[in-house]
């Protein structure tokens, strides 16, 4: 059997840099789409350098994408590439739109002129459920989105149920609830908690401001994620699948995770801040990932505790061989 080719849009992010390795793993050709920037950064993937080939293209150049689909010719295409960070879709709601949702359409039409029978994956979002119809969040639930990026990611969804039933494209969504790593961006809550407490720990930081401590969500871990969007790929008919723990955890507890894994009271560092409390909160976000179990055979095996703690340990040793290295 030939080696098959995976094009991955948002290679250079958490879940990019994960896929690949998970990819390379299985023997794949992995290829990867950047966007032409002044300020690269291959930070997630520069151990994968020469491991992985990478392409320029663009979510909002439909040209460019037609061109690296033509030029790659991939059995499978995964579409990672988003404006992902909810508090700046408040900031560029159009940006947003034009990224994490008119994007998608044009990936779809791309992948349907150029290369009909690739298989494609859409990282949709719980955060589409927003202000929840019920709990736990399942296939069936209703969207109410509650940010520009959960609208944004509603359309991306939509349009590829519709691309899938109204060409016979094999396409799916991912709705995956919350995942992290040590590679999470320092913007995101998790990692911005981890970094804060490796800095007090080594003596560079003093406090953390947080914002809402009581919110809460189903956190997983950004590895587990992945292989789900695998599996999804390799099924015999395409369907949609939510990807979640079915645990939720509130922002405190994250914080009194992180804390005590390097020996420190939260309650003496952590101080509430306003301007971090968004305009509209989401509600109880939770998972029912049954039908992902029973279909797909996925199952989480990092626990919350155990990735806190993971990302608490990486953090640690970053700064700290940056501090020696100083």
């Amino acid at each position: 059997m030939s080696q098959k080719t995976a094009l991955i849009t948002g290679i250079t992010g958490q879940d990019g840099s994960y896929l690949s390795e998970l990819l390379l793993s299985k023997g794949y050709h992995v290829v990867g789409m950047l966007r032409r920037s002044s300020s690269e950064n291959f930070e997630r993937i520069e151990h994968l350098r020469g491991k992985v080939q990478l392409e320029y293209g663009d979510l909002l150049d439909q040209s460019s994408l037609v061109s690296v689909l033509q030029k790659v010719q991939p059995q499978e295409v995964y579409n990672l590439a988003a404006q992902s960070f909810v508090p700046t879709s408040w900031q560029q709601p159009v940006l947003t739109s034009e990224f994490t949702a008119v994007g998608v359409t044009r990936i779809l039409e791309a992948i349907r002129q150029v290369n009909p029978g690739a298989r494609f994956y859409q990282a949709s979002s719980s955060e589409m459920f927003g202000k929840v119809l019920e709990v736990p969040q399942s296939e069936q639930t209703p969207f109410y989105p509650r940010s520009p990026y959960g609208v944004a990611k509603c359309y991306g969804h939509y349009m590829t149920v519709n691309y899938r039933e109204s060409y016979n494209l094999f396409a799916v969504s991912g709705i995956l609830f919350n995942h992290e790593s040590p590679r999470r961006g320092l913007e995101f809550v998790t990692r911005k908690v981890t970094d804060g407490v490796a800095r007090i720990k080594l003596g560079l930081a003093k406090e953390l401001r947080m914002g809402n401590l009581q919110a809460k969500r189903d956190w997983g871990f950004a590895g587990d994620y992945v292989k789900a969007m695998w599996l999804m790929l390799q099924q015999d008919t395409p369907d949609d699948f939510v990807i979640a723990t079915g645990e939720t955890h509130s922002v405190e507890e994250l914080v009194d995770i992180a804390f005590a894994r390097v020996g420190l009271d939260w309650r003496k560092h952590v101080v509430t801040d306003p301007a971090f409390i968004r305009p509209a909160e989401v509600d109880l976000l939770i998972g029912d990932c049954s039908k992902a179990k029973n279909v797909l055979g996925w199952v989480p095996e990092v626990s919350f505790q155990g990735l806190v703690e993971m990302m608490v340990d990486a953090d640690v040793e970053r700064l700290s061989k940056r501090s020696s290295a100083l």
